[in-house]
């Protein structure tokens, strides 16, 4: 089926409308990273001995094994529990596509006689001698769980699953979830969630009251926190066990608080709860699976995932605590979602209500915008580079989204806009909530062009330009969400990457990640590859650029990296992706506040980094579209 669909083109802010083929079932797995989920061996071992345990225990019983697997995905899980002994497997999975590949996958394996593949929600799923299931399951297993453990409805499948659809006691795997939190003291954390007071030309620029004492939205910060240095932060108290969830047991999904006392142990501002959960497989707590951050493992023990990461949470309000002060940390939870906050005892009032923002900007800025606006660094740019083009007479005009530059330009002595006509300095970030990939913010270029009849012939542009940079690397561990499956604790999944939408338009495109979150080696030198003349409209025809980069470096290319850079005078640059020069073994730095592009290989590519082999590169800027395409290849000298 094809699909007729408005896709929002962030660059030229116009709304293109193309045809698309099942366009949202390929967007959702091509972006999906299910392979990052079958390559976490941790986790598919866990389950494989928790589902072996339960399997053993319902046969010791004497009873008949049935298996209700609830979002079975790629129906993984119900084979491993049909290869340990289970008579009858019930596999749900709501979204079609992947019902279809678990399907493929299953029959491939063959497992087909044994588990049934159902396509529809599980609170749907009817049992009965017509229904999907011909009787309640004993045995329970799923996989629901997001960074924030119930961010996927868990707690309401879970809770109709145990009133329709397994009988009383039945096992479960996972058994139970733990969900832990430690306090801490951080300027890198809070500056997400706060507008800090900023020095302009000798001026403290402060944030409205409305917005100083906001609470803040209270929606979780997922983060990789194990590449967030534990020196960045100061522990307040020790890692608390906050709350735990037996699956076995009737769940309920309604608003629940739970609370954890401990003694201060320093002195420091309480601003932020870090946060993770593990799971325990077995009733025993034998089997543990945990999402801690690498920094509580030894190296040896510690397990990469992206698909469960760890939890940040800004509380209400920061609040001075000295060592030894007796706290109480409670965490309330809903159906979906958790919030946290902070009492001292004696005081026994009542948990606060859910925060909610009331001065509007966390609705518009994402957490790695505070960061930004809170860089001095990066506002001592700004503001030297508005300083060396402003006069007296300046009329400023301020092109980016929810920017503070309008506000430094006024500090710095700019005149008030009066008439439409007289723009003399036109200045942006830039900045656009609508941009994904890093020069989807050329959106400024072309606002700038449809300004140009309001612009003074010697008016400045700020930046001037701006440029693509781009270098190939090798990933620590982001190549595994898009790399094969193949074969799987066993099980042959190669149908998963068979699929049509894993080679979907999308997915043979960059795509954003924080790169600094995932850690990855340059193997060559970077290069400025397209530039960006701002201080001119948009061309009427397409920009091309071709070249290669030489691999300088041994390691196994998985793709290139991609940043803008804003060149805001002849001597001021802002950096979107590196901060700092690569190191000599190829270590880079890279920005908080911006996503950088990624664009991965087909196939890996090994370097012995003597040069012979190079990655070429084409880029083409379409005005028309307000994008840019791409194409890399590895060659041989």
């Amino acid at each position: 089926m094809r699909t007729f669909c408005g896709r929002a083109n962030p660059s030229t802010g116009a709304l293109d409308w193309v045809e698309e083929e099942e366009y949202d079932f390929h967007q959702e797995i091509a972006r999906s990273c299910y392979a990052d989920m079958l390559h976490d061996h941790d986790r598919n071992q866990k389950y494989y001995e928790g589902i072996r345990s339960a399997v053993s225990r319902v046969k010791a019983r004497g009873q008949k094994v049935v298996v209700l697997d609830i979002g079975t995905g790629t129906g993984l899980l119900s084979m491993m529990a049909a290869t340990a002994g289970a008579d009858v497997c019930y596999a749900v999975e709501v979204f079609r596509p992947m019902a279809e590949a678990a399907q493929s996958i299953v029959e491939k394996n063959g497992f087909s006689d044994r588990i049934k593949i159902i396509n529809k929600h599980s609170t749907d799923v009817t049992v009965g001698p017509d229904g999907d299931m011909q009787e309640k399951a004993n045995i329970l297993i799923t996989e629901l769980f997001d960074t924030e453990l119930i961010g996927e409805g868990a707690l309401p499948s879970y809770e109709h699953a145990h009133q329709n659809l397994v009988q009383e006691g039945c096992e479960a795997v996972p058994h139970r979830a733990s969900v832990f939190a430690q306090l801490v003291e951080s300027e890198l954390l809070w500056s997400w969630s706060q507008l800090q007071p900023l020095e302009v030309d000798g001026s403290l620029l402060a944030a409205p009251p409305a917005v100083a004492r906001c609470a803040g939205a209270h929606s979780v910060c997922d983060i990789q926190l194990s590449q967030v240095d534990p020196r960045s932060f100061t522990p307040l108290g020790p890692v608390l066990s906050m709350f735990s969830v037996d699956f076995s047991r009737a769940v309920s999904s309604s608003f629940q608080s739970h609370s954890s006392q401990f003694a201060a142990r320093s002195r420091g501002r309480a601003q932020v709860v870090l946060s993770w959960w593990d799971l325990d497989m077995d009733p025993a707590g034998s089997i543990v699976c945990s999402m801690a951050p690498s920094w509580t493992f030894p190296c040896f023990l510690f397990q990469w995932r992206d698909h469960w990461m760890q939890s940040v949470y800004f509380l209400p309000a920061e609040s001075s605590v000295n060592e030894g002060d007796q706290l109480r940390l409670t965490v309330c939870h809903d159906d979906y979602s958790l919030w946290f906050s902070l009492q001292q005892i004696p005081q026994t009032e009542a948990p606060p209500p859910r925060p909610s923002c009331t001065c509007q900007a966390h609705l518009v800025w994402t957490r790695p915008r505070f960061g930004e606006l809170n860089d001095r660094r990066r506002t001592e740019s700004y503001v030297n580079a508005l300083k060396s083009v402003l006069r007296d007479d300046s009329v400023c005009l301020s092109v980016s989204d929810g920017s503070l530059l309008p506000v430094w330009a006024h500090m710095l002595g700019a005149k008030k806009v009066i008439k439409p006509d007289e723009i003399s300095v036109l200045v942006g970030e830039p900045y656009f909530s609508t941009s994904l990939l890093p020069w989807h913010s050329l959106f400024f270029w072309f606002c700038r062009s449809a300004l140009s009849g309001l612009l003074r012939p010697d008016a400045s542009i700020l930046p001037g330009s701006a440029s693509l940079h781009m270098v190939a690397v090798e990933f620590q561990d982001l190549w595994r969400i898009r790399a094969p499956c193949g074969t799987c604790e066993g099980f042959d999944v190669t149908p998963m990457d068979e699929m049509k939408s894993l080679d979907f338009r999308e997915s043979r495109e960059a795509e954003p990640h924080p790169l600094w979150e995932y850690p990855c080696r340059a193997l060559t030198r970077s290069e400025s590859v397209m530039t960006f003349d701002f201080t001119q409209s948009v061309p009427q025809q397409p920009i091309s650029s071709q070249g290669s980069l030489p691999f300088i470096r041994a390691g196994r290319c998985h793709g290139v990296a991609l940043w803008m850079e804003y060149h805001l005078t002849d001597d001021i640059t802002v950096s979107a992706g590196l901060t700092g020069p690569i190191s000599e073994q190829g270590d880079c730095v890279w920005s908080r506040h911006r996503k950088q592009g990624v664009y991965f290989l087909r196939t890996p590519v090994e370097s012995s980094g003597d040069g012979r082999s190079a990655v070429s590169y084409s880029f083409t800027f379409e005005p028309s579209l307000g994008d840019i395409k791409m194409d890399f290849n590895v060659t041989s000298q």
